[in-house]
């Protein structure tokens, strides 16, 4: 992603938290803390790249932070539910032109789209730096890394959404949570595990092709202009 790009980004989820701050009110007044914990494994993946950091161990370390924090961008997925709380269908079954619930409506979506779509951009950049720098560039085996990352990613929704054990407290308490993390493995948290990987999976896959049609246009783009180039030059010559 380019560095305009980037500062675009961090420019918007700035402003966009402030206007959250103002007028994001109970008992939508989450979505403050959840589009913040969202956007931070886009901007750690941001500070990764085939060359930096040069040093393995600092480039691990960084990679294991951003998979700390990267169920936060999906966890906002589950967000959704929140929208029954503005009690959006009428006595008549059908949704009511409030513009209450359009505005909140309008919030939640905002912010389940920003970081949900760039959090799947990062999935798939950190993936390919993975790949560029210890996988020799395999694609067989980025592919196998999505799917491992997606599935710890869904056990990170899991614990965040039912047993409410935000990122930050493996920093505070990490003593207190590991027996409750050993003992989470029941069957009806695995079959929630596979839908929430199911549905990352085909969202990632979409927003992997759409990011690599672009590019494969810009290619073929560069391409055409440089053999134009090329008989251009040729023409002069002669």
């Amino acid at each position: 992603m380019a560095g305009h790009a980037r500062w675009q980004i961090r420019i918007f989820v700035v402003l966009w938290l402030l206007f959250l701050w103002q007028f994001a009110h109970e008992p939508f007044t989450f979505l403050i803390l959840n589009t913040f914990l969202g956007y931070l494994p886009i901007e750690i993946s941001f500070h990764l790249s085939k060359e930096r950091p040069k040093s393995g161990l600092f480039f691990w370390l960084i990679v294991l932070l951003w998979l700390l924090f990267y169920p936060n961008a999906p966890y906002l997925l589950t967000d959704l539910f929140h929208l029954s709380l503005l009690n959006p269908y009428g006595v008549d079954g059908l949704l009511q032109l409030n513009l209450h619930v359009w505005i909140y409506f309008t919030y939640l979506l905002i912010s389940v789209l920003f970081c949900v779509i760039l959090g799947f951009w990062s999935l798939n950049y950190v993936a390919n730096v993975i790949a560029q720098r210890y996988l020799r560039g395999n694609s067989w085996l980025q592919t196998i890394l999505v799917l491992i990352l997606t599935f710890l990613s869904s056990v990170g929704i899991y614990v965040g959404r039912f047993m409410r054990i935000h990122t930050v407290y493996l920093f505070i308490s990490p003593e207190l949570i590991t027996d409750r993390l050993l003992h989470m493995w029941t069957p009806t948290m695995l079959v929630f595990v596979g839908l929430m990987t199911l549905i990352q999976l085909i969202a990632y896959w979409l927003v992997y092709l759409a990011y690599h049609s672009q590019m494969a246009n810009e290619q073929a783009a560069k391409e055409i202009t440089a053999v134009k180039e090329d008989s251009e030059e040729q023409q002069s010559q002669k």
